[in-house]
């Protein structure tokens, strides 16, 4: 068996990519330089010779897939595997935690304006995100992160075959910016929030103070003004 042999082989019984020297370890005559030189051989042949697959470097590995063009005739087929979907909210989330990694479940929540904890544990589920870490805040939040099922999925070498972040809306774009407010403005907020309720307490009561009294007074005027016209009160008497 030549190196080219051994190292196709490994790849076509393999489900995920593989690295250079994870393949290395299938036989002792192989090292990391026979697997890259047999590698760059297999995919130059499957090039030449028009093959219906071809060798890939994706997830940090190698791995020899379907060419896409292909699709349409595998798609008649219930046996072949298909990558399984995912729904507008699980992306939007997985889109957020890819860009701005590591990242609490807060933040994610607080960038897409409502609860995030089910499309997180669905994409934990699928193996595309998961734990790498733990916040320096309040109770020590986790911190989640991509997989490397996640860069196979997409077909992605690594993270560096994201998007542009300048093709991105800002809110993934800017990584520097905090996300949540800090505790100074947190505290700000209160007290602003403070100061308009005694704002509107205070113009309340002296409203409502203001019309009591008013009222009062014009009633008050009128039960006299209506006694004199009648000749009642202390001047008809004098009369």
């Amino acid at each position: 068996m030549n190196a080219q042999q051994i190292v196709e082989a490994v790849l076509f019984a393999s489900d995920a990519p593989l690295r250079a020297d994870e393949i290395a370890r299938a036989d002792e005559s192989l090292d990391e330089d026979a697997v890259e030189e047999a590698l760059s051989g297999l995919r130059t042949f499957y090039l030449e010779s028009e093959r219906a697959f071809t060798l890939v470097e994706m997830a940090e590995g190698y791995q020899v897939v379907t060419r896409p063009e292909f699709s349409s005739y595998l798609d008649r087929f219930d046996t072949v595997p298909r990558p399984s979907r995912l729904s507008g909210p699980a992306l939007e989330a997985l889109a957020i935690i890819a860009y701005r990694q590591p990242i609490g479940r807060l933040e994610v929540e607080y960038i897409r304006g409502v609860g995030s904890s089910a499309v997180i544990r669905t994409l934990q589920d699928r193996g595309l995100v998961e734990v790498v870490g733990r916040g320096e805040g309040l109770g020590r939040p986790l911190l989640y992160g991509t997989t490397s099922r996640f860069l196979e999925h997409f077909g992605f070498r690594s993270l560096d075959d994201l998007p542009r972040p300048d093709d991105l809306p800002v809110i993934l774009r800017d990584r520097s910016e905090p996300i949540l407010p800090d505790d100074e403005e947190e505290d700000d907020e209160a007290d602003s929030g403070g100061e308009d309720d005694e704002a509107d307490s205070g113009e309340g009561d002296e409203a409502d103070s203001g019309e009591g009294d008013e009222a009062d007074s014009g009633e008050d005027d009128g039960a006299d003004s209506e006694s004199r016209d009648r000749g009642e009160g202390p001047g008809a008497d004098g009369g």
